[in-house]
């Protein structure tokens, strides 16, 4: 790939860091308060559950690693059946190669490239267990028939709301919309949590204790206290981990070993910061995601992803289509010369290596393949552009599409009249 500068970025940070942050992590650094498992993590868990409406919110340190934790607590065995979306990055699904089961991938809506509710009920099977989307963007999915339709089947949801922070469903937030949801504040994200980060937020405290051991360097184990403790039992602290109570446990069923998924105090107290800015950083996304509709409005060959009058959209991507891959692959070339980065996002799943090596092939998910191969687009829309930028990327996105119009017009005039 060529090394290129652009006058607009896709952006190289999703969200802007501020004095706020700064602060936070000078009063982190000066003070004696431990580095890993502190109070700023308890703090930024408990804001998020709140602002989400969720019992529970428990970081991560990826949310890869968020993902990988969810599908955990999903039991999955062989032979059981997920319904996966394909329109999405690979982290949503990659868990499930490590497991003997079948993913379906379901196709998507082409107004929202979410999931389609009825393409959903076509591929539900006794064997189907769970159901992992993604909301596209930031544009919510149409959880309430997607719900109604796994509850009548006993078909656990996980929403992927890496693109959702500051969307809504309804007058509900995403990651309190399904079983369990999992959040990224990877470096692009709507927040961040210096680069890296994750959340896992659900409902149930069952999950909620076999969570805590996952992500602690613990087992996930059905643990029964013993009645009797070993009168030769060495003699420990009560506070320290295996205390009298602890030691006396008796495991009767390992599920999983957990792991060291543990968010730093830095990382937590970064995220608290910016989750006290998502209104202020959301406004900016919503502002530019604005300005450009107006353009798009102007030209009938091209239109924006639109959240429906019941959702508002979080505009993680600022996504288009335009009608045909011909006009598509122009408006992509006349905007890359004029400086403004193009990225389109994401590549089929069912289409990658990994997953063609799984069985899957073109024709499975047509409406994908079609949006993505012959009329996505990606436009720059983040907070970390300045005004200057966004003045230049509107004036060239009305350049550009003047453009692909006319050269269409002119290529339609001879056609025209050689037909009559």
């Amino acid at each position: 790939m060529l090394d290129r500068s652009y006058v607009v970025p896709c952006g190289k940070r999703g969200s802007v860091l501020g004095q706020a942050e700064v602060r936070a992590l000078t009063e982190l650094v000066q003070g004696d308060a431990p580095l890993s498992m502190g109070t700023w993590r308890d703090r930024f868990e408990r804001a998020f559950a709140e602002l989400v409406g969720s019992r529970h919110a428990l970081t991560a340190t990826s949310g890869t690693v968020s993902l990988e934790l969810a599908i955990q607590l999903l039991d999955l065995r062989p032979g059981d059946e997920v319904i996966a979306t394909p329109q999405t990055y690979q982290a949503t699904v990659m868990p499930l190669l490590d497991r003997e089961v079948t993913v379906r991938f379901c196709d998507v809506d082409p107004m929202t490239l979410n999931i389609s509710p009825a393409a959903v009920e076509a591929l539900i099977t006794p064997r189907t267990r769970a159901l992992l989307l993604v909301h596209y963007g930031g544009c919510p999915a149409e959880m309430d028939e997607i719900t109604a339709l796994a509850r009548r089947h006993g078909v656990l949801v996980v929403e992927d709301c890496a693109h959702a922070l500051g969307a809504e469903y309804r007058g509900r937030r995403p990651g309190s919309l399904a079983d369990i949801a999992c959040f990224s504040f990877q470096n692009a994200k709507n927040i961040t949590t210096l680069g890296e980060g994750g959340m896992v937020t659900f409902d149930r405290d069952d999950w909620a204790v076999r969570l805590e051991r996952l992500r602690g360097n613990d087992v996930d184990a059905r643990i029964v206290p013993q009645e009797r403790i070993d009168p030769d039992e060495p003699l420990v602290l009560p506070w320290m981990k295996y205390s009298a109570a602890v030691y006396s446990d008796r495991v009767t069923r390992i599920r999983r070993a957990g792991t060291n998924a543990t968010m730093s105090e830095a990382a937590a107290a970064v995220g608290l910061a910016q989750l006290g800015n998502l209104d202020a950083l959301q406004g900016v996304r919503r502002s530019i995601a604005g300005r450009l509709d107006e353009v798009l409005r102007r030209y009938a060959f091209v239109r924006p992803q639109q959240a429906p009058a019941h959702s508002r959209h979080a505009h993680h991507l600022y996504t288009c289509f335009v009608e045909g891959r011909g006009l598509r692959d122009q408006l992509l070339l006349a905007l890359d010369r004029r400086g403004v980065e193009i990225q389109l996002r994401y590549f089929p799943l069912h289409l990658t290596p990994e997953w063609r090596y799984r069985g899957h092939s073109r024709g499975e998910c047509p409406v994908a393949e079609s949006m993505w191969f012959d009329q996505h687009l990606n436009l720059p829309c983040h907070p970390g552009l300045r005004p200057s930028q966004v003045d230049y990327l509107v004036e060239a996105l009305d350049e550009s599409l003047a453009e692909v119009q006319a050269t269409a017009e002119g290529a339609a005039r001879p056609a025209a009249l050689a037909a009559g």
